[in-house]
């Protein structure tokens, strides 16, 4: 049986549209998935971890650069005091007493000698000293006037003129166990007190008295 129709009830609307099958609902905002609920705030902590952490670091290097420079102050101070008394221990008198007192290969002596005039010689005056060079070590031992020099009575110290004396030292090289003997010759005339030589003019200077 048909229900009349209820005078109140209103008609469609000629215009309005059934709800959208694959309409879909607003999207919530993140963080907010369950009511009550603040959203997590990540950002802030891995700041606040990133600071701690870079404070710490930067704390840790201070303390080291702190503690190297003190170490390096401790080590400087000692080193210049082992430096100062190195020095005064090995100062240039000591250095040169050992060297002309060291035990080695060249076994030296000198005399006064007569100076016999060559055709080299001009009108000048000239002292001559008859020395003779010993090697006493196990290698070659190079002799020549030039590595000779003649220091008088005075302190003066006279340089070798080469070919003025007949009797002059050859220039050799002695082996081991061998010696030779000639003069070095001093231009003008003075005492000598002691004669100087020095292998290759480098090495260590041998010096003895001129007796």
């Amino acid at each position: 049986m048909t229900q009349p129709d209820d005078p109140n009830q209103q008609p469609p609307h000629a215009n309005q549209q059934p709800p959208h099958a694959n309409q879909q609902p607003y999207p919530q905002p993140p963080g907010y998935g369950f009511p009550g609920t603040p959203p997590r705030r990540k950002g802030r902590f891995l700041k606040v971890a990133g600071l701690g952490c870079a404070g710490a670091l930067g704390l840790v290097v201070l303390i080291a650069a702190l503690s190297a420079s003190g170490g390096g102050s401790d080590d400087g101070g000692n080193t210049a005091a082992d430096s100062s008394a190195g020095t005064e221990e090995k100062g240039p008198d000591t250095k040169k007493k050992a060297s002309e007192q060291a035990d080695g290969p060249v076994k030296l002596t000198a005399e006064p000698a007569e100076f016999s005039k060559s055709v080299l010689a001009d009108g000048s005056d000239y002292t001559s000293v008859r020395v003779t060079v010993a090697n006493d070590g196990d290698d070659e031992v190079s002799v020549n006037p030039l590595y000779f020099t003649i220091t008088d009575t005075g302190g003066t110290k006279h340089t070798v003129e080469l070919g003025v004396d007949e009797e002059q030292i050859d220039t050799v090289d002695l082996a081991p166990g061998e010696n030779i003997s000639g003069t070095v010759t001093g231009k003008g005339t003075f005492t000598p007190q002691y004669v100087t030589y020095t292998d290759g003019l480098l090495g260590d200077p041998v010096r003895v008295d001129v007796s």
